[in-house]
């Protein structure tokens, strides 16, 4: 166990006890538009990337009328401002290595919020590039396990064209190469497993394990991702001890 699906897994208890509807659906809402922007494509069948942005707004009932919004904005039909993807790279307390996903129809106060919160929280911001080299770029397909045991989800991996598989508290999370994560998808589904959530994540290669500086992690990690702006966010933390 990495210690990656477990911060997914953490974020997840967190998310059904306080997230806020509202900025849930803003955050989605951006996800929809950059994919409709970077796709070239408002049509899902052939823009992968839309395809799995929206099935994240079903998931989370999303009303059709607002997905209709974002992908009509992505696609340059309502009014705003441009929205962007940013990436943003910082280190936490004790040196852990932080990557911020971001989309902002306004960098300045992005970048400002996003360098406070590290600021104020143990963390600063780093260059572009200073932390991305200790992580990989991999695709990720979160199911729920369905009781299946840890050799059963790696054959299954094996049979799908997943590279390796993680399980934690009745979750699955299957990685694949970036160029794959589709098809795999398709085969999990095609094997009754139910897609909980899927997109190319940043993998930690190796891990700190400072139990001293968890919950200050946490709670930088934590802060970040409240930020309306900030789509997600990884470290190398292993929080899986």
């Amino acid at each position: 166990m990495s210690g990656h699906s477990k911060w997914a897994t953490i974020k997840r208890a967190k998310g059904v006890n306080d997230a806020k509807r509202g900025q849930l659906f803003t955050k989605i809402a951006g996800t929809i538009s950059i994919a409709v922007k970077q796709g070239g494509s408002s049509d899902p069948s052939t823009n992968h990337r839309l395809r799995l942005a929206i099935d994240k707004a079903r998931g989370a009932n999303m009303p059709k009328d607002s997905i209709d919004r974002a992908i009509q904005r992505g696609a340059g039909g309502v009014g705003g401002a441009a929205l962007e993807e940013l990436v943003y790279e910082g280190f936490g307390p004790g040196g852990v290595a932080i990557i911020v996903e971001t989309v902002t129809d306004k960098k300045q106060r992005t970048v400002a919020e996003v360098k406070n919160i590290f600021e104020k929280n143990g963390g600063s911001m780093g260059a572009q590039g200073s932390v991305a080299y200790q992580f990989d770029r991999v695709g990720e397909i979160m199911v729920k396990s369905e009781g299946k045991t840890l050799d059963e989800l790696l054959d299954m991996a094996l049979e799908s064209g997943a590279d390796d598989v993680e399980s934690e508290s009745g979750l699955a999370y299957f990685y694949t190469q970036a160029t794959d994560l589709m098809q795999v998808k398709t085969v999990l589904e095609e094997k009754g497993m139910s897609v909980e959530e899927a997109g190319i994540v940043y993998k930690p290669k190796t891990f700190i394990t400072d139990r001293n500086i968890q919950e200050k992690v946490e709670s930088l990690m934590h802060k970040l991702e409240d930020l309306d702006d900030v789509q997600k966010v990884y470290s190398n933390f292993d929080f899986s001890v």
